[in-house]
């Protein structure tokens, strides 16, 4: 039992760049470990009021130290993180909600897997943590939904699915399953093992999370390592 396959489940959000972090790190160790990955995408600004916190960019000297961690953790996990130059209207004003339901639009047609979540997940981290670029509008999403491999007709039809009450209420059935785990931030990794739920927040838990579900940590470029 003990080497069994575990699961675990990644609820992020694409306005989070400590989410973007643990989402590449836990795709590089997907074929490494004994897990399947699956991928939660969920809205942030739901878990952070559902759960009464606050974020940290709300809090000046917070908002100055996370700008030189992302700095320090981009260049240790390998990512290409960038402070927006208007973080807050990223952020707090244009905020994600149209992204992350055209995500799971994605997800809800997608067959066979996560792998085009995956693509266009990223491809909207690249955008906004990056490359300092709009995700708000639809036709950022289509930029990016284009540039993961996704076909301008299939992009269209993502796009009003988007806007569904299906699409909507799935968004905030996630966003609700974050809370319902105890989750106040993301990225937050729920680990199934042996029919019990292990639940760790953020992108620094790699460690802890490898000790608990039996497997080896060997930093964020496991390929680099030996193992």
């Amino acid at each position: 039992m003990a080497n069994s396959r575990k699961v675990i489940e990644f609820f992020y959000d694409v306005v989070s760049p400590y989410s973007w972090l643990g989402f590449e790190v836990l795709c590089r160790y997907r074929n490494v470990w004994n897990v399947d990955v699956k991928l939660r995408p969920a809205f942030l600004a739901g878990v952070m009021q559902g759960s009464g916190n606050k974020p940290p960019g709300l809090t000046p000297n917070k908002f100055l130290y996370m700008a030189k961690d992302l700095h320090r953790l981009s260049q240790y996990f390998q990512v290409p993180l960038n402070v927006p130059s208007n973080p807050f209207e990223a952020m707090f004003e244009k905020g994600t909600l149209s992204a992350m339901r055209f995500v799971t639009a994605l997800q809800e047609s997608e067959v066979g897997g996560d792998k085009q979540v995956e693509q266009v997940s990223r491809e909207l981290w690249t955008r906004i943590w990056s490359l300092d670029k709009d995700i708000s509008q639809p036709g950022s999403v289509s930029e990016a939904a284009v540039k993961a491999g996704l076909s301008a007709s299939d992009v269209e039809e993502l796009l009003k699915l988007s806007t569904s009450k299906q699409i909507k209420d799935k968004l905030k059935s996630a966003t609700q399953e974050a809370l319902d785990h105890g989750g106040f931030g993301f990225p937050l990794l729920v680990c199934h093992v042996n029919g019990k739920a292990e639940v760790f927040f953020g992108s620094d838990r790699f460690e802890l999370i490898a000790h608990c579900i039996g497997e080896k940590w060997v930093g964020p470029q496991p390929t680099a390592a030996k193992l």
